[in-house]
């Protein structure tokens, strides 16, 4: 089979502090995921390169691994791969293309949209939504929250009750399909995302409290520790303590 991605690493972003290698940690990934993260010059071309892996993947390509298990009850459309270990439990529902990747549970009353990969050992559980976002590996969210348009590293912690934003509402009534590019401030200068609906980049190992509500674009480094409040945004440095 032809490689979804060149060996050719990708061309370093003009900011650092942009580049996938700042928020996530590869040497733990599966080797395909790894593979997409070093492809991607900045985090903004993630969530469209993982759109091409899920559209394209066949039954020969490493992910498409099945041997997971899906309950009776559960409400399954369209492509979705259960990997290894991984189950979809009775009550859930999931909408391809999706990964469920090994290990990884989709609990009763969860709900997995299109283009998402959930990585080896998540946990979704009853109440939690995810859509067209990639959670790297080991994120919990087992309670009621909401996930879309948006990078999720490993070992992160989601909070009840937390939810990402990926719309502007800041220019007249909210238009479906989205109009306005969403952008983001680093150093005083204002980058362009390419995309008007995009979430967050939460970097490895970063609990977000309950409640916390994240503006559209936000990156949160690795290892930041948030102290409770409502409302989160902009980007947090890796190791920072934002309160």
């Amino acid at each position: 089979m032809q490689p979804l991605f060149s060996t050719a690493p990708a061309t370093p972003a003009a900011d650092a502090r942009l580049a996938p290698s700042y928020f996530f940690h590869t040497d733990d990934l599966p080797t395909v995921l790894a593979d997409l993260l070093a492809q991607c010059r900045t985090v903004f071309a993630i969530k469209a390169a993982m759109t091409t892996l899920l559209d394209t993947l066949d039954r020969a390509h490493p992910l498409a691994q099945e041997g997971g298990h899906i309950e009776d009850g559960a409400l399954v459309h369209g492509p979705v791969t259960v990997q290894p270990g991984a189950c979809i439990e009775a009550g859930a529902q999931v909408i391809g293309p999706v990964v469920v990747g090994a290990g990884a549970v989709v609990a009763a009353g969860a709900l997995v949209r299109d283009h998402s990969f959930i990585g080896p050992g998540c946990r979704i559980g009853f109440g939690a939504e995810v859509t067209r976002s990639l959670l790297a590996g080991h994120v919990f969210m087992k309670h009621p929250s909401f996930i879309g348009d948006s990078v999720i590293g490993r070992r992160v912690n989601i909070g009840s009750f937390c939810s990402t934003t990926a719309l502007r509402c800041d220019r007249g009534p909210v238009a479906e399909p989205a109009l306005d590019e969403i952008t983001v401030t680093l150093g005083g200068q204002r980058t362009g995302t390419g995309q008007t609906k995009f979430g967050a980049v939460i970097g490895d190992e970063v609990t977000l409290p309950a409640g916390t509500v994240l503006a559209p674009g936000t990156l949160i480094g690795p290892r930041t520790v948030i102290y409770p409040r409502d409302h989160v945004g902009g980007f947090l440095p890796a190791d920072s303590r934002v309160r």
